[in-house]
This record gives structure tokens, C-alpha cells and sequence, in this order.
């Protein structure tokens, strides 16, 4: 077992449930592998934005379609993980505006599990792993929190 001081905040975060899930399903897409070389942690790489990678970014623009993907696996990891807790199965659905403003939200039976209004798609991105996990935690926890609010609801 690693000293807890050798142990990296990557690595640390590499860890998490949500990060776990999401690496599942970067590697569930990877139907021909061409990522079976690649470290679980570099797939997650195009997730980070930090400050300079932002900086290059302009102020309004529109997503490319890797963009958006990225965005929909992020969601659908978050999906998979309310699921996991609860049992209850989740569909995401997106409406997204060319120019990268629109909703996404997850539904469990009638309910409305997570409700995100997104703008700059072409921007979504994360300073650091940690923040990543942090951030997909936190949307989990409230989905789950939400299905536990009104289960009648959802399992109707």
C-alpha cells in the first residue's frame, strides 16, 4: 500500500465512483481499441480546461461535435451512477442550440432527476481531475437525493 503522501491528487480522484463510471464509458466507446494503450487517466484529459487551455478558447463560439460528445458521456456516467444507487433507471435528453446554449436533463419514470442549463458548451471543461470528480459527484448525489425525495414518482 502507497504512502498516503506518494499518493497524487490525480490519482486520488482516478478513484472516485463518478471518474470510475466515467472511464467505463469512455472505454465502452471504444469499439475498434484504438484506447486499449491508453491510461484510464488520459482518457479524461480532454476534460480539463485549465486556465490557458481556456484562454485560448473564444468568448462565444459553437461546439464541435467532440465537445459534445464529451458532454453527453459526462451525463450519461452521471445517468449510470444515480442508477446504480437507486435502481431507477435514468434517460438524458438534450436539446442544445447550435451555438452551444440549451438543457440537459435526467429523467427517472415522471421525475425530473437533474435539471442543467447549459451555455458555452464550447468551453465545457474542468481546471483539474479533481474538480471533475467533485463536480459529477455532486450532480449524483443530488439525483439520487431528488429519487429519494419522491420515490412514488419515480418508479411510477
Amino acid at each position: 500500500m502507497p504512502d498516503q503522501s506518494e499518493i497524487t491528487p490525480a490519482a486520488a480522484a482516478a478513484e472516485r465512483p463518478f471518474l470510475k463510471e466515467l472511464i467505463k464509458i469512455w472505454r465502452a466507446q471504444d469499439t475498434h481499441g484504438a484506447w486499449e494503450g491508453k491510461k484510464d487517466l488520459d482518457l479524461l484529459d480532454p476534460y480539463i480546461l485549465d486556465k490557458r487551455k481556456r484562454r485560448a478558447l473564444p468568448i462565444v463560439g459553437n461546439p464541435d461535435p467532440e465537445t459534445i460528445w464529451r458532454l453527453q458521456l459526462f451525463f450519461d456516467a452521471i445517468a449510470l451512477s444515480i442508477e446504480k444507487a437507486t435502481g431507477v433507471m435514468i434517460s438524458p435528453m438534450l436539446k442544445m442550440h447550435h451555438e452551444g446554449f440549451g438543457r440537459i436533463v435526467l429523467i427517472g419514470g415522471r421525475l425530473v432527476v437533474v435539471s442543467k442549463q447549459l451555455r458555452d458548451v464550447h468551453r465545457f471543461g474542468f481546471n483539474n481531475l479533481c474538480h471533475l470528480a467533485e463536480q459529477g459527484d455532486e450532480i449524483v448525489n443530488s439525483g439520487v437525493e431528488m429519487i429519494r425525495e419522491f420515490p412514488e414518482v419515480a418508479n411510477y
